[in-house]
């Protein structure tokens, strides 16, 4: 059965590298590209390509205004030209510069065909600047359709961290500060060098068995676990660490937030971190579980269901295990699992003042002992934000 790995990343010539290395490794492996670049004159270029070269180009359509669109309707039918074809042992499918492998994992999959690895190349030297950079995609040409309103940041870090595989180049830029953030922004991710390849490889049948990315290119990939891992009720987010000036500081507490307070304090909290995500309480909507979620200096939140605790005990066994398990792992005898639990990462992290910052902005003592029905009538201050 054909295997499918994906390798998506906004580092574009880290993300060339890495496919160049997967060719070369791995006998019987051809590469798909569409370049949405073109998505402005109402078509998207399809490439296909081996160790040798260029096997076949061609255009596609945009499918309503969509060059995402029109990736999705013509990756799935090319992926099983090459799974019937039977001399093709890996397709690479590498994703243009702001394509989210997310997406693109679950179409293939959808398709009935499997994907064996989803991979994002990564040049640890700009990993801050992408995190810092607030530019809408659009300004920078790399919107993937005409309402794309994602930026550079977001979309960075979205494909960061959904990957369990992080192919990393050997960037004379680095230093130990950018390895750092690179590997607390995302602990669980196996990082694989990527650097100048061994000539022979590709003559090697032999050398998939010896290349790291190769080996990661075809391990195996779940891609209904990988959704979890980023669900704002059970995502895996990183722990507290301190090194090489980066650290991370993990914030959870089993009281809500006064809305007011918080929403006067966003620009603030936002701003102290160049990574911040997890899941919040808010007094005036005691029962919604709410996601944060902010990179580049801008904050996105959203409203992702009830928490657990508000739920009547007979939706329980329509509830996905590892959502079950998450919420027991900050469980309270008296909320359940309503809580903060934020994380933020950044090199230079005044952890003490962002802590008296966020402590700040939880009801008082008196304000909690009110109650729900008193914490109900507090100002929606977050009515705008959540498009209430």
């Amino acid at each position: 059965m054909l295997s499918v790995v994906i390798v998506g990343g906004l580092h574009a010539d880290a993300r060339k590298a890495a496919v160049d290395r997967l060719l070369a490794d791995v006998p019987g492996s051809v590469v798909l590209h569409h370049d949405l670049a073109t998505a402005a004159a109402g078509t998207v270029v399809r490439t296909v390509r081996d160790a040798s070269g260029l096997l076949s180009a061609g255009e596609t359509p945009l499918v309503n205004d969509c060059a995402c669109c029109a990736l999705r309707e013509d990756l799935v039918p090319e992926l099983r030209r090459f799974a019937d074809d039977g001399t093709t042992r890996l397709a690479i499918v590498e994703l243009w510069d702001s394509v989210e492998p997310k997406a693109m994992a679950e179409v293939v999959t959808a398709g009935g065909l499997m994907v064996t690895g989803v991979i994002t190349a990564v040049d640890p030297a700009l990993v801050l600047p992408y995190l810092g950079n607030g530019d809408d995609l659009a300004e920078r040409g790399l919107a993937a359709a005409a309402t794309d309103q994602r930026t550079v940041a977001d979309t960075f870090a979205r494909q960061l961290e959904y990957a369990p595989v992080l192919a990393v180049t050997d960037s004379e830029e680095a230093d130990d500060e950018d390895r750092e953030l690179l590997t607390q922004l995302h602990p669980t991710a196996r990082q694989v060098p990527i650097g100048p390849g061994d000539p022979a490889g590709a003559a090697d049948a032999t050398a998939s068995a010896r290349s790291p990315l190769a080996r990661a290119a075809l391990a195996g990939f779940d891609v209904e676990a990988a959704a979890a891992a980023q669900h704002p009720a059970c995502a895996l987010l990183p722990a507290e660490a301190d090194a090489h000036g980066v650290s991370t500081l993990v914030w959870h507490r089993d009281r809500p937030f006064h809305p007011e307070r918080l929403y006067e304090a966003l620009e603030d909290i936002t701003c102290a971190a160049a990574r911040s995500r997890g899941r919040f309480w808010l007094a005036d909507r005691p029962d919604t579980l709410l996601h944060w979620d902010a990179a580049g200096g801008a904050l996105c939140v959203e409203s992702v269901g009830p928490w657990l605790a508000s739920l009547p005990d007979a939706a329980w066994d329509m509830v996905p295990p590892v959502r079950r398990a998450a919420a027991a792992l900050d469980w309270h005898p008296e909320h359940g699992d309503c809580c903060q639990h934020l994380v933020f990462t950044s090199p230079a992290l005044d952890r003490d003042g962002l802590e008296r910052l966020l402590e700040s902005c939880l009801l008082t003592d008196a304000e909690y002992a009110a109650g729900r029905s008193a914490w109900k009538q507090l100002p929606p201050a977050f009515d705008t934000l959540l498009e209430v």
